[in-house]
């Protein structure tokens, strides 16, 4: 068995195995639930409704069969006997057997005159009963006779012609069918409903702890507090718990010491570039002082993207914001921007950090185009904002690689151009910490869309 058969689940591979045609495996595939509490439900219901089934069909049927054989061949000998005794005895002595019969063989006996026979009554949809005292009454009675299984759902009635005239006989059905069977039935299907309610309840129990875990995942992941999160469960999901609790605590022991190291790192690096500041000033000014004042400003520059870049925004906390005031705060400085944001349109941000990712976005896009327009919508549980420009875009090729660190298309390496190559790493970093993403595409301006996705 090759490895990309091993790794498909043993359901496909038993259908493979059977020869299900690939239509039928992808419309099961369709069908069959993706969550595990529906998906564990089903493992412990099908095979109890399969079991139930074939009990329903092998046991049951059998013991309908021979149970209503068994009576059946009871009553057809009751039925030959009186035929037999009112046949043989005297008329003045068979209205005396017809009162024993109903007395101690049958609910209603009677002897009717003439020897026509009603035409044959309908068969019952569901002819075991039917079939079956036919059959016993044919070979034991060996008389003409009339069966009745269908008029009335607690008796049947049998008219047999004798040489005495139509004896008429109406029997209770519980006496010549096995009428108690749905008993089981019902004992069945109660016991089912109990075991499914006692599955439900212990499913729910092993799967809320895997819930819980994949929502601190999701929140940690977010950047969102975990929260009082404790390992529970089995065995195996107190495992991956500890696992994920061992995880994040590495993590941000990791993100703190960088933090802590890019601190001192800044703050050397500031005292310097002061320190250079403070001799350029006592320098006569010229064109080499001026260069080199403008190379501060571009490390100074350098360093603040650095910094911002390194910065992890961890201890902001979410607040419900205005989206059109963030959006005003990120374009302030650029009075040419368009913005078409919905009145009353609020999202559950980091203001701080969106407004940082927002106004990256909108710098990249003025330094690049004369128009740049921004929209939002909400849909779906999801904000987006868009950025959109008539500059020179960037291809489809190099979509991807403008969001790793420092990279700088060729035609924004010289550095009279600015820029770190950290604008757009930055902002897909805070849109993803938040739950969300930096996507780009083709704009309707002819330039570059940057759409921004955040949870509500």
């Amino acid at each position: 068995m090759s490895l990309v058969e091993r790794r498909r689940p043993l359901w496909r591979r038993v259908l493979r195995w059977a020869g299900m045609p690939p239509p039928v495996e992808r419309w099961l595939r369709r069908r069959l639930p993706r969550r595990l509490f529906p998906r564990s439900l089903l493992i412990i219901v099908v095979p109890m409704i399969l079991l139930q089934s074939v009990v329903a069909f092998v046991f049951l049927d059998r013991h309908w069969e021979n149970m209503t054989r068994r009576l059946s061949v009871a009553t057809a000998a009751e039925i030959a006997a009186t035929a037999s005794l009112i046949e043989m005895t005297s008329p003045e002595n068979r209205a005396r057997i017809v009162s024993v019969a109903k007395r101690r063989l049958f609910h209603e006996v009677a002897l009717l005159p003439g020897d026509s026979l009603p035409r044959p009554a309908p068969k019952p949809f569901f002819s075991l009963l039917d079939r079956t005292l036919s059959r016993e009454i044919s070979v034991q009675v060996g008389r003409p006779f009339w069966i009745d299984t269908v008029g009335s759902s607690r008796f049947v009635e049998i008219r047999v012609k004798t040489d005495a005239g139509i004896l008429q006989v109406v029997a209770r059905r519980s006496q010549t069918y096995a009428s108690d069977s749905h008993i089981t039935l019902v004992w069945m299907a109660g016991t089912s409903a109990v075991l499914i309610l006692v599955a439900l309840l212990f499913l729910k129990g092993q799967v809320r702890p895997i819930q819980e875990l994949a929502a601190a995942a999701e929140r940690f992941g977010r950047g969102q507090p975990v929260g009082r999160f404790r390992p529970h469960g089995a065995i195996e999901v107190r495992q991956a718990a500890w696992a994920f609790l061992e995880m994040k605590t590495r993590i941000e022991r990791q993100i703190e010491q960088r933090t802590s190291m890019l601190a001192g790192v800044s703050h050397d690096l500031r005292t310097m570039l002061t320190r250079f500041r403070l001799q350029l000033a006592l320098l006569p000014e010229g064109e080499e002082v001026a260069a080199l004042r403008a190379d501060i400003d571009e490390m100074q520059a350098m360093l603040e993207d650095y910094l911002a870049f390194a910065r992890t925004d961890l201890d902001e906390s979410e607040g419900d914001v205005d989206v059109a005031e963030l959006v005003a705060d990120a374009v302030r400085g650029h009075a040419d921007v368009a913005v078409d944001v919905p009145d009353g349109l609020r999202a559950t941000v980091r203001p701080m950090a969106t407004r940082r990712l927002l106004a990256n976005l909108v710098a990249n896009a003025a330094l690049h185009a004369e128009r740049v327009e921004v929209t939002a919508a909400a849909r779906g549980g999801w904000l987006t904002i868009a950025v959109d420009d008539d500059g020179p875009g960037i291809p489809d090729d190099e979509r991807a690689r403008v969001f790793q660190p420092f990279y700088r298309m060729d035609t924004a390496r010289n550095r009279d151009n600015g820029g770190t190559g950290l604008g757009l790493t930055i902002a897909r970093d805070i849109a993803r910490r938040q739950g969300g993403d930096v996507t780009l595409a083709t704009s309707g301006l002819g330039g570059l869309s940057a759409r921004v996705r955040l949870p509500l």
